[in-house]
């Protein structure tokens, strides 16, 4: 079976307090940690979301969902879950519609703080680093939808 084609995508690590953001090129060769957005409500974070999906060319959104050891998912990744479907509804509603990925981000933070020298980091540097790896998992398994 031939892969998708890679196309310009945005990925989220999305937490509590922050969310972690990277994006590609439409080629998928390049992936890039972006300033991560300090978490408000959905409103406020389209309004921040929004202009960078359109200045990006965004056509899909990789959201990272933390799976435990056995595959399962957490209390957070259903709260990933939930934001994700929300997100992609404000962005239909505002005239954008994408499609949605899901990647397993278990352990992603400490593989990134490890990468990246980021233990500790509370600037939201992590959490796009973290973003980022969810981004290279998606191009490298072959990117749907």
């Amino acid at each position: 079976m031939a892969r998708p084609r890679p196309r310009s995508a945005l990925a989220l690590d999305v937490g509590r307090r922050r969310i972690g953001l990277a994006g590609c090129d439409p080629l998928g060769i390049t992936v890039t940690p972006l300033q991560a957005l300090a978490r408000g409500d959905l409103p406020s974070d389209l309004a921040r979301l929004l202009p960078l999906v359109l200045e990006r060319r965004v056509e899909v959104l990789v959201v990272g969902l933390p799976l435990d050891a056995d595959q399962q998912p957490t209390r957070q990744a259903l709260h990933c879950r939930r934001y994700g479907i929300k997100l992609q509804g404000a962005l239909r509603d505002a005239g954008h519609p994408l499609p949605l990925a899901w990647v397993d981000e278990h352990a992603s933070s400490w593989v990134a703080a490890e990468a990246y020298g980021l233990h500790g980091d509370r600037s939201g540097r992590l959490d796009s680093a973290a973003a980022a790896l969810l981004l290279e998992q998606w191009l490298r398994d072959g990117p749907e939808p």
